[in-house]
């Protein structure tokens, strides 16, 4: 066992013991609204959003909005077929040419625009930021309204990374000048999958 597993294994045996997470209820959000909220919120950061009946009309988006000819990898295997599908065990260093990449998400936030990743759902850690562009498939139904709410459902999940990603990358300095990509991402989409005939989701 290395000196590194060493420490892990004792930081984890030590580990104080569990306290039950307080009482939310009065922070939580109209879920009727998520869905709009989160379309919302999301444009206002920079995102775009496109609300899909499937995972058909998501590759037919993909090719009419960014360059097929270009590197596009993709985490679902529903797509693999058309694009790159991504391998846990390639080596990360052969990622620098990715144009776009397409993870699915089980968790999005409203209030915020928010996207919850694991490294399981990410293919590699590496993936979300490496690449030109980000965009992630999210279930309707999976759409929280608040942040409250999702630390609800990722506060007893098993997991050694995982991230909030909200819009795409941006930083500005003191002369208000914004640049696009500064870090990661240049833009994020997000296709939202609705239900069969869930009218709530916008078109």
């Amino acid at each position: 066992m290395s000196s590194r597993d060493t420490i892990l294994a004792a930081v984890l045996k030590n580990q104080p013991p569990a306290s039950p997470l307080p009482d939310i209820t009065s922070f939580k959000g109209k879920e009727q609204e998520a869905v709009e909220t989160y379309c919302d919120v999301f444009t206002a950061i920079g995102g775009r959003v496109f609300s899909v009946d499937s995972l058909a009309t998501v590759e037919a988006l993909i090719r009419e909005n960014f360059d097929a000819a270009h590197r596009i990898v993709t985490t679902l295997p529903e797509l693999g077929d058309q694009f790159e599908l991504l391998s846990p065990t390639v080596d990360p260093h052969t990622f620098d040419d990715i144009e776009l990449a397409v993870i699915r998400s089980e968790l999005a936030v409203a209030e915020n625009g928010a996207v919850w990743l694991t490294e399981q759902q990410m293919g590699q850690r590496i993936i979300p930021y490496i690449c030109q562009h980000l965009a992630v498939v999210v279930t309707a139904a999976t759409i929280v309204p608040t942040l409250h709410e999702a630390y609800q459902h990722i506060g007893v999940g098993h997991y050694g990374f995982g991230a909030f990603i909200g819009g795409p990358s941006k930083t500005a300095d003191i002369e208000q000048a914004l640049v696009m990509g500064a870090h990661g991402p240049i833009t994020m989409t997000v296709f939202i999958l609705r239900q069969a005939n869930d009218a709530s989701v916008p078109a």
